[in-house]
């Protein structure tokens, strides 16, 4: 095909959730909600961590940035569903889609180096006591921090640039709820093997490594762990790690099955379903697993409220 032909489609219509037409305007206002709470949510838990000297811990620096990280990400793709949602045409525009596609991997790819991080810093924490002071330094936190934003801001930048020269000439229709690589490949007038085995090689690179290496972290926890002798220092050790376990498990469990295959082996309503989970939901319970179920957060909102005088006791 000429070059002149290529990109011709100026716009792709997103499908959204066609099976669910007759309840758009109840589906907007829980989305809505679900958006609102995150947003909130996670800037309490950014704002209180800054705010309050005793969260200035690597741990904790952790958890704020991976609150700011949430803003950023759930940013690339729910306010463009909501007002898909609200509209009978759902479209965006060919390099609105990429931007999207761009912003929405890059902040992902950025959660997963941020995610191995934090079981880093537990690993050395609990593996490494004696060490973890000297180890884990503030300046050694920044670095981390800029590798893990540094790393996931370029990561998807081969495969935008891939996809970006590819024709797309036929139907426009992205069969998902917001553009992502796989339903915008099954659209282009060429054959796309090559951009499938990048996509497919990165991915897998990129999810299963850090993953096997917070999977490595917590084997060695564990193993640390059930030589405490005392119960009490053993289920001490664990809270420590709870929240961020449940996060991984969250963010893992979808995302594994998502992109780490091949070709689409699932129905679209299953991709749809897993996109809910990892792009929507998991944003929503971050705040909620490292604030109701972190003592130490809940003390520090406790006092802020106090500093504020909101809250008089």
């Amino acid at each position: 095909m000429g070059a002149g032909n290529w990109s011709q489609v100026t716009e792709f219509v997103i499908s959204g959730f066609p099976h669910l037409q007759g309840i758009q305007a109840y589906l907007f206002v829980l989305l809505l909600l679900i958006y609102v709470t995150t947003v909130l949510g996670n800037l309490l838990v950014f704002l209180v961590v800054r705010l309050d000297s005793q969260l200035h811990t690597p741990m904790y620096h952790f958890v704020s940035i991976l609150s700011l990280l949430e803003l950023g990400y759930t940013a690339a793709t729910v306010p463009k569903m909501l007002s898909n949602l609200l509209r009978e045409e759902k479209t965006i525009s060919f390099s609105g889609c990429l931007l999207q596609i761009y912003f929405f991997h890059s902040l992902g790819a950025t959660e997963c180096y941020l995610l191995t991080a934090m079981a880093y810093d537990r690993y050395l924490a609990i593996c490494r006591p004696l060490h973890y002071s000297t180890l884990m330094t503030p300046a050694r936190c920044a670095k981390i921090a800029v590798g893990c934003w540094l790393g996931g801001l370029a990561g998807p930048v081969a495969e935008i640039s891939l996809v970006s020269r590819l024709p797309f000439c036929g139907p426009n229709r992205i069969q998902h709820i917001f553009c992502d690589f796989p339903p915008v490949l099954s659209l282009a007038c060429t054959d796309t093997s090559v951009n499938v085995l990048v996509d497919f090689a990165i991915n897998s690179c990129k999810i299963l490594a850090t993953f096997l290496l917070i999977l490595s972290s917590y084997v060695q926890i564990v193993r640390t762990v059930l030589r405490i002798p005392s119960v009490a220092g053993k289920a001490k050790a664990f809270s420590t790690c709870a929240s961020h376990l449940t996060v991984v498990l969250i963010f893992y469990g979808s995302i594994l099955f998502m992109y780490v295959r091949l070709k689409s082996s699932y129905s679209l309503d299953y991709d749809r379903a897993l996109a809910v989970i990892y792009s929507v939901l998991t944003p929503f319970l971050n705040p909620f697993v490292y604030s109701l179920r972190n003592k130490d957060i809940k003390e520090a909102v406790r006092r802020q409220l106090k500093r504020s005088g909101i809250l008089i006791e």
